[in-house]
């Protein structure tokens, strides 16, 4: 169960959807843990668990087994009324700026909403204030109160959802690939505004992307998955300087260099992805990694610790 530096815990989390061809196993016994006030990067291709990951954490989707502690307490075990309370302290923010968003409420209609929810604000005054207070912290210009969202841009609209979020004074939020929708000098802006918050407000992040620059930036910790599973996990410094997963350094070959000379070694991944859905026993990258021994086709590598932090799935290590 978690201590008082650790605010997330989760050990064994499965979820499996059942299938016309079987079930198949989106998260698959995941473990880890993350200290308060820090951020952990979870990255990936897509269709590798992460998103399903975050909602479960957040029991939008319930898991088929596991267990999830927030700030010491098993939030499986509680029922819808605990549940809701509890949802306060853990929040959302979604990809899409504007699907996310309700077309038809204004900036302070939509962040009142929020602000109703939390049952703290018992008059309007109070929460117009607040609503003034919300958009100070986002950036969000006074003069937008009453715009929509189709009439703002993509940042503008992020700006807007990650308020939506901090007026229910979270202390933990899940970030599902926040910035992927945006131009690189607005990603810049909104990574830079939550790394502010995160130290102001002494928030905590998980932060979904399959964008290893972004993540590199803004994790303290990065957790690598590959269908379903983690199969690394490390400090970001020591991922990026000493990873040990194959498939986690054809991921850091892809990174672009800014150079014309040194531009390092590509590692192609060759081969077919191995089916979800009811996967044997086996290592899940076997069939792509080129140091594949017959162990990797007879038994799936548990993730184990390798050095102080530094933990990984693969026989090889």
């Amino acid at each position: 169960m978690s201590n008082g530096d650790t605010i997330l815990e989760v050990k064994n989390l499965k979820k499996y959807f059942k299938t016309s061809s079987g079930m198949l196993h989106a998260v698959d016994d995941v473990s880890f843990t993350i200290p308060r006030g820090k951020t952990l990067g979870l990255v990936g291709e897509s269709g590798c668990g992460k998103s399903t990951t975050g909602r479960v954490i957040l029991r939008l989707i319930e898991p088929t087994s596991g267990e999830i502690y927030f700030d010491g307490e098993d939030i499986l075990k509680l029922d819808s009324k605990a549940l809701q309370k509890k949802r306060h302290e853990m929040q959302l923010i979604f990809q899409d700026p504007f699907s996310s968003l309700n077309p038809k409420k204004t900036v302070c209609q939509t962040l009142e909403e929020a602000l109703k929810l939390t049952g703290r604000y018992k008059n309007s005054d109070a929460r117009f204030r607040r609503v003034l207070e919300l958009m100070q912290v986002v950036g969000l210009d006074e003069r937008l109160i009453n715009a929509y969202p189709h009439e703002m841009d993509g940042g503008r609209r992020q700006r807007l959802g990650i308020g939506r979020a901090l007026a229910m004074d979270p202390k933990f939020i899940i970030c599902d690939e926040p910035v992927s929708a945006l131009d690189v000098s607005i990603q810049a802006q909104i990574l830079n505004m939550m790394r502010t918050l995160q130290k102001e407000l002494g928030l905590t992040y998980i932060f979904i992307t399959h964008d290893l620059s972004v993540v590199n930036y803004i994790s303290d910790e990065i957790a690598v998955m590959y269908l379903g599973r983690l199969i690394e996990k490390a400090p970001t410094v020591e991922l990026f300087d000493s990873p040990l997963h194959p498939y986690t350094k054809a991921l850091l070959s892809a990174l672009p260099v800014p150079s014309l000379h040194d531009r390092g070694e590509r590692i192609l991944i060759k081969g077919e992805i191995t089916s979800p859905i009811d996967p044997k026993p086996v290592c899940r990258f076997a069939q792509r990694c080129e140091y594949c021994t017959e162990e990797c086709l007879k038994s799936e590598p548990p993730l184990r610790e390798v050095s102080p932090g530094h933990f990984v799935a693969c026989h090889k290590v």
